[in-house]
C-alpha cells in the first residue's frame, strides 16, 4: 500500500480535477489523503441553501467530507487559509488569504502532513493553476515546494488538455450547442506538455457523485451535472498531469504504478 496526497485550493476542486485517480487509488488498496488550502469562503451562495446562522465555509467543509467519503479518502485536512477570490479581486491581498501567504510558511504546513503520511505521491496544479485562479497558482507554488521539503518521490501537476478543450468547443459551436467550453478561454496546457494521461471513465459516476456532494457550488442544472452521461464521460473521463523528468509526450497512465 502506498499513500497518495492530493492538494487542492477549494472544496469541490478535488472532485473535478482528481476524483478519478483518488477513487482508483483507494480501490486498489492505497491510502488517499485530501488537503485543501481554504474553505472556499468566497463561493457564491444559492438563495435559501444555508440554515439559519450557518456560514458558507462550514457548509463547504461538510460537503468536502461527504465528497471525500465517496472518493475513498482516509484523511481530510484544511490548511486554514482564507479563499482569495478571483484574480484581481481586492480580497486577493487580504492578510489571511492563501494568495498572500508566504510560500515557505504554507509549504511547511503541507510538508508536515506529507511527512506524517510518508507520502509516495502528491498532486498539485500546473504553474498556471489550470485556469489562472490565484489560489490555484499558489497550490502549484506551495505544493511543489512542500514536496521538495518532505522529499516526496512523485509530484504530479494536475492540468487539462488545452488542445482537446478547444476541439470540443469548436465541435459544440459547429453543432449549435450552448453552455459548453469556451474555445477562447486559456485553460490547462498544450497536449505536448502533458506527460500522464489517466483513464478514469470507469469512475465517471463516482466523480459525478462527488461533485453532487458539493451542493452549495455545483447545482443540478450546472454544466457539470447537466451533461448527459456519455458527454460527461468524454469530458471528465481522463485526468491529465505533468511530472518533471517525464516525456516528451505521455509516458505514464497510472500515478501509482509500481508502488
Amino acid at each position: 500500500m502506498a499513500t497518495l496526497v492530493t492538494f487542492h485550493a477549494h472544496p469541490d476542486d478535488e472532485a473535478i480535477m482528481t476524483g478519478g485517480v483518488m477513487r482508483k487509488a483507494a480501490d486498489e488498496g492505497h491510502r488517499v489523503v485530501l488537503v485543501v488550502a481554504t474553505r472556499g469562503e468566497k463561493g457564491e451562495i444559492p438563495e435559501g441553501l444555508l440554515d439559519d446562522g450557518e456560514q458558507l465555509a462550514d457548509r463547504r467543509v461538510k460537503e468536502t467530507r461527504a465528497a471525500a467519503e465517496v472518493l475513498g479518502v482516509s484523511r481530510v485536512e484544511f490548511l486554514g487559509y482564507q479563499d482569495s477570490g478571483m484574480m484581481g479581486d481586492p480580497s486577493n491581498d487580504g492578510p489571511d488569504t492563501f494568495w498572500s501567504a508566504p510560500v515557505e510558511e504554507a509549504a511547511e504546513r503541507l510538508a508536515t502532513i506529507l511527512r506524517e503520511e510518508s507520502a509516495d505521491v502528491l498532486t498539485v496544479y500546473d504553474d498556471f493553476g489550470v485556469y489562472g485562479h490565484p489560489d490555484h497558482i499558489q497550490v502549484h507554488r506551495v505544493g511543489m515546494r512542500a514536496g521538495e521539503l518532505a522529499g516526496t518521490p512523485r509530484i504530479y501537476q494536475g492540468s487539462v488538455n488545452r488542445d482537446e478543450v478547444r476541439r470540443a468547443a469548436e465541435a459544440a459551436r459547429a453543432a449549435g450547442e450552448e453552455g459548453g467550453p469556451d474555445e477562447d478561454m486559456i485553460i490547462g496546457k498544450p497536449a505536448a506538455e502533458l506527460t500522464a494521461q489517466v483513464d478514469v471513465t470507469a469512475y465517471a459516476k463516482v466523480k459525478r457523485a462527488a461533485m453532487r456532494a458539493h451542493q452549495s457550488q455545483i447545482s443540478e442544472d450546472s454544466f457539470f451535472l447537466a451533461l448527459p452521461d456519455d458527454k460527461f464521460g468524454q469530458m471528465f473521463g481522463t485526468e491529465w498531469f505533468i511530472r518533471a523528468g517525464q516525456g516528451p509526450g505521455v509516458t505514464e497512465t497510472d500515478l501509482m504504478k509500481g508502488l
